[in-house]
Parts: structure tokens; sequence; C-alpha cells
């Protein structure tokens, strides 16, 4: 649960956001833009995409355990990491994403 804290942070902060200003430019992302062949799941897809396939699942709690329990995820689960991680106060870091990033990629 060491990304709790910082991913409720994101949540407040997705949420003041979402009401408040245009939505930030996107993140530069930490793996390569173009998914491996084949992939069905990348950085820039929806976390509400993801979790909604049980191999994505299962990657997203392996690689980032805690994130789908938190009772704020409904808040974010519309954007992708690569979306929420200026909200992140550093949880997701690039060497985490290029984990995630692998992981999905081998979800065919």
């Amino acid at each position: 649960m060491k990304y709790a804290a910082a991913l409720i942070a994101l949540s407040i902060a997705a949420t003041a956001t979402a009401q408040t200003a245009p939505a930030p430019a996107p993140a530069t992302p930490a793996a390569p833009a173009a998914p491996a062949a084949g992939a069905k799941f990348t950085l820039d897809t929806p976390l509400a995409d993801i979790v909604a396939d049980p191999a994505g699942k299962a990657v997203i709690d392996k690689d980032l355990p805690g994130l789908t329990s938190l009772e704020q995820f409904d808040t974010f689960k519309g954007a992708s990491l690569n979306q929420v991680v200026p909200f992140s106060n550093g949880a997701l870091t690039p060497e985490k994403l290029a984990q995630v990033a692998a992981d999905l990629a081998a979800i065919k």
C-alpha cells in the first residue's frame, strides 16, 4: 500500500482539476509510445479498460498494489497511467511505468 497516499492525493487533484481547469497536457510517456505489435493495452489505455480485463487487472494489481482497491479509484479510472503521472506525487516513476508497460504489452 505504499502507493496509497500518493494515489489518494492523485484522486483529489484529478477531481479538483477536472472541475476547475482544462485537462493538463499529456505527460511524456516513460515507455515507448508505440505499443508492441499486437499489444492489447498501453500506458495510454484508460485504467477502467485495463482492469475490466482479468489479465490487465492482474498486471495493475501486481505492479501497482492497492491501486484498484482505493475508494477513490472511481474518480480517476477513466484516465490512463500517463495522464495520472503528474498527480502521483512521484509514486509512478519511469521505472515503475516501464514495468507496467512491459507487463501490459505481454497481454495479447
